[in-house]
């Protein structure tokens, strides 16, 4: 068993430089100890000594066959310092368990030097943040110390899983810096070409403002949906054109001029199909990626065919997602972009719900950037709260955010909702007989 410890157990003088990793366990894991909320729900723990990732020996906690298990093992880690900042890393490999991501519980239980959960709402930190590692699944938490910590307990549970098996091997601990802010500045544009005849003309007075309206060192602009129809009085399929095509081209002479991310939304041609299409493009004018609307409204869904999938693209200064306009009416879009570490979600929009739109910002706690027509031009935070807002035409909403900002209301949702989301309870659409 390799074991780097440079701290001493909960209840005892340690050092402020906190450095724990441990890799391989023996028969008597030194410092962990198993957990349970009482006898009827506890799982079955033990040393597995054949899986593991390298050095001998793995935490393991079996289901047991009982529906209601919930424990694990957990390491108490004393000398917290209150607001200083710590990661918490740890692997594991499952069988048998239905959603791992609230089956499988990695966290941090606060606690005050009498005891108590720490912080002002009894504050525990779930590592959410995930990646594959081969066969293992790597778990990452980088959080601050609530008001009050002392102590801190690293938990590796298994919740509800009757048939499920979780080996953890390769946990670390350690105090890092408080990460500085990342600020980025977007610009949205509020603007509704009339009368144009042409997506070429449309496309041409939507660059032109964004030009005149955002000053150079913005990092995104976004446009609204449909900047290809608006204005023309054509069908979606008489505008649609391919992509990279002549409205992508457009874009990037806009994005190369202002060293910016361009996001707009138009209608894709590929093949037979046309589609309610929102581009990505970098600040060299590349297209970094596509999304085609997944939820379409009636009149749409009677010319348009729908995407299939919500994807995230990565930036030089975070990550991004997209959603278009109706996609707002429904929680999966905003969620799965969210699980997939979107911090700011742009909507390129015609019209659509003010209160959802709201909703889908505060439950997923990511930036909301909206572009619309007959819906409002905005930047709303985490918390729901509109910094910007760009009122009339012509106009543009430009804000500086700062992504490494925690806006915790009661619970840190960000890392929570994940950890507590069940995706595997499915609703059942097929009609029924309530009476014979």
């Amino acid at each position: 068993m390799k074991m780097l410890c440079y701290l001493l157990l909960a209840g005892c003088a340690m050092a402020a430089d906190i450095h724990y990793r441990q890799s391989g366990f023996g028969p008597n894991p030194e410092g962990w100890k198993a957990w349970k909320d009482r006898a009827e729900t506890a799982p079955g723990t033990y040393v597995e000594t054949v899986i593991s990732r390298g050095e001998p020996g793995s935490l393991a906690i079996s289901g047991t066959g009982n529906i209601g298990v919930y424990g694990g093992w957990q390491r108490a880690i004393a000398g917290i310092r209150a607001g200083a900042w710590y990661r918490f890393t740890a692997h594991y490999r499952a069988t048998g368990v239905t959603s791992e991501n609230w089956q499988i519980l990695p966290r941090l239980d606060w606690r005050t030097a009498d005891g108590r959960r720490a912080g002002s709402y009894e504050q525990i930190d779930y590592a959410s943040r995930s990646v594959r590692v081969g066969a293992w699944t790597k778990v990452i938490l980088d959080t601050e110390a609530p008001a009050g910590a002392a102590t801190v307990l690293l938990q590796l549970f298994l919740a509800h899983a009757p048939s499920g098996i979780v080996w953890w091997d390769d946990v670390g601990f350690e105090e890092i810096p408080a990460p500085g802010p990342r600020k980025v500045t977007i610009a949205s544009i509020n603007q509704r070409p009339e009368k144009t005849g042409s997506p070429a003309e449309s496309v041409k007075q939507f660059v032109e403002s964004a030009d005149r309206l955002v000053q150079n060192g913005a990092d995104l602009i976004l446009l609204p949906e449909g900047i290809t129809v608006i204005g023309t009085g054509k069908s979606y399929s008489g505008v649609s054109e391919p992509v990279p095509g002549p409205t992508t081209e457009r874009l990037a002479e806009l994005a190369r001029k202002k060293n910016a991310y361009v996001a707009a939304g138009l209608y894709e041609r590929d093949g037979g199909g046309v589609y309610n299409t929102a581009v990505l493009l970098d600040r060299k004018g590349s297209l970094i990626g596509r999304y085609r609307k997944v939820h379409l409204p009636r009149a749409e869904m009677e010319q348009l065919a729908p995407g299939n999938e919500y994807p995230v693209f990565r930036t030089d200064f975070g990550t991004v997602g997209l959603m278009i306009c109706y996609d707002v009416f429904f929680a999966e879009p905003a969620r799965a972009l969210a699980l997939q570490g979107a911090e700011i979600v742009l909507l390129p929009i015609w019209g659509g719900d003010e209160t959802l739109a709201t909703a889908r910002a505060i439950e997923n706690h990511v930036f909301l950037v909206a572009s619309g027509y007959d819906h409002p031009t905005y930047i709303m935070d985490p918390a729901g709260k509109r910094i910007v807002e760009a009122p009339s035409r012509g106009t543009a909403a430009i804000a500086t955010v700062d992504l490494n900002k925690r806006y915790l209301d009661l619970w840190d949702w960000k890392g929570r909702r994940p950890r507590e989301y069940r995706p595997d309870v499915r609703v059942d659409f097929l009609p029924y007989e309530t009476s014979q």
